[in-house]
């Protein structure tokens, strides 16, 4: 009886987002805009309330960078979006006598994270709205009434400006079986899994196609050549921004040693506190699980004092990171993994080669696609970088949180939803936003190929005639 009454939710929320997505069908980009622009405003109004409900009932990050996240996701993402055609015809190419024409895919289903759950929803709804998808919410469990406040909230601005009724639900069942049905369920289109590694997979495991996105475990290295200045604040002002808890978030910091000497006084300088050898392995037992290979979900965005009581020791109250030491990668070494805290493991190592490799070990421990930071005035440099690791996004003198994220320090796409490539699972490497929710359709008009047409047909089956001829036969008079 209880599997019945699964699939007979499942169906009844995909039958309404199928009728959603028959009324959008009938919208233009006039009448899609303003629904979008509506609720961008709703939910730029609301980005000090959301973030107070997020705060109050996770108990992660800090209230003022909850609201920044609020506002990246409402108005940077809105201003990136909204003159972008998404409706009809987007696109003419009369030379090559291509025309696109931009379709929606169909019903959507969101998984947002503990970490960014109101932001993540504001974003996911702008570019859902922006491109006509009807949106299902399954969010975190422990941010289940903050997000489904977003989504509410955001759902009265789009249906007031003219948006179908069921163009957003939230599945109010907590029980996972109701998400499984719902993930498997025909009707549905894509789901846009935004979460824990564990989430993404059973994302995965639906059968359905899914934009998902890769663990982070992002390595800074501050070259001999960089703005050690720049590199300090921007480190600090990155990792420690809401606690943490953005998987673009530097993890670990690797220098020569003789950039370490002009390094750290600076950092101490903004609030860094450099532990001891004995610290670092108490707080590798306090905020790691060897055993699963996991961060412990209890450090997750809390402040650098806390982490250290936990781990046995104390730092002043006004410590905004902790930086330990570290000698290896891998197994044996927890600090080497991805833990989203205000807490950074710190590799000094003897020359650029060593600082390479290390870098490239954190990378594919647990952050292949992903994003590498870079600090460095060196082309050749940079070039290293992008040859020897795997990175979607390879940031050059940027915060590694909000360069990711785009749209501030750099002109990548605002998106809280970042791929990372077939070495991580995912289907693009990309920051995702509207373009990866439109099937685009394009009319091809008859534009002969003159240089084919021009080769004779005994010329394909000539076995006299090889490569190089029929190239100069295929270019022959153009």
């Amino acid at each position: 009886m209880e599997s019945i009454a699964y699939r007979e939710y499942a169906d009844a929320v995909l039958d309404q987002a199928v009728v959603a997505a028959q009324q959008f069908k009938r919208l233009d980009q006039n009448a899609v805009d303003r629904i979008v622009k509506a609720a961008f405003e709703a939910a730029y109004d609301a980005r000090l309330d959301l973030a107070r409900l997020a705060i109050r009932e996770t108990g992660i990050g800090i209230f003022e960078h909850k609201v920044l996240k609020n506002i990246w996701a409402s108005l940077l993402v809105y201003a990136n979006i909204k003159d972008q055609k998404t409706v009809g015809e987007i696109a003419r190419y009369p030379d090559l006598g291509i025309t696109e024409i931009a379709e929606p895919r169909g019903p959507l289903l969101a998984l947002t994270p503990l970490t960014n759950p109101t932001s993540t929803t504001i974003f996911k709804v702008l570019i859902a709205l922006k491109t006509r998808n009807p949106l299902i919410f399954s969010p975190h469990g422990a941010a289940r009434k903050c997000s489904r406040a977003a989504v509410e909230l955001l759902h009265q601005a789009a249906v007031e400006a003219g948006a179908p009724e069921n163009c957003l639900q939230f599945i109010r069942k907590k029980h996972k079986d109701y998400l499984n049905h719902i993930m498997r369920h025909p009707e549905l289109a894509l789901i846009i899994a935004t979460g824990t590694r564990q989430i993404v997979k059973e994302a995965y495991a639906s059968g359905k196609p899914v934009i998902g996105i890769g663990p982070g475990n992002v390595p800074v290295f501050v070259d001999r050549t960089a703005d050690f200045e720049l590199a300090a604040e921007s480190i600090v002002v990155s990792k420690t921004f809401d606690n943490g808890t953005v998987c673009a978030s530097e993890q670990a910091l690797v220098v020569e040693k003789d950039v370490a000497a002009g390094l750290r006084p600076l950092l101490e300088e903004r609030g860094c506190y450099f532990c001891s050898n004995s610290q670092a392995e108490k707080l590798g037992e306090a905020a790691f699980d060897s055993q699963n290979r996991l961060m412990r979900a209890d450090v997750v965005g809390q402040p650098a004092h806390v982490l250290a009581e936990r781990a046995g020791f104390s730092v002043p109250q006004s410590t905004r990171m902790l930086i330990a030491p570290c000698t290896g990668v891998g197994a044996g070494f927890p600090l080497s993994y991805e833990i989203l805290t205000p807490l950074l493991t710190y590799y000094v190592v003897d020359d650029y080669s060593d600082a390479l490799m290390v870098c490239a070990r954190l990378n594919a421990l647990g952050g292949l696609g992903h994003t590498v930071s870079i600090f460095t005035n060196s082309e050749d440099v940079i070039q290293d970088f992008t040859a020897s690791l795997s990175a979607g996004r390879l940031l050059v003198n940027t915060p590694a949180t909000q360069g990711a994220i785009g749209g501030i320090y750099n002109s990548l796409n605002p998106s809280f939803t970042l791929s990372c490539g077939t070495e991580a699972g995912n289907i693009f490497t990309d920051n995702i936003t509207t373009t990866h929710l439109l099937n685009i359709h394009r009319i091809a008009r008859r534009r002969p190929n003159q240089r084919w047409h021009s080769v004779p047909e005994e010329a394909w089956l000539d076995p006299e005639v090889d490569s190089a001829a029929i190239q100069r036969l295929f270019n022959r008079n153009f």
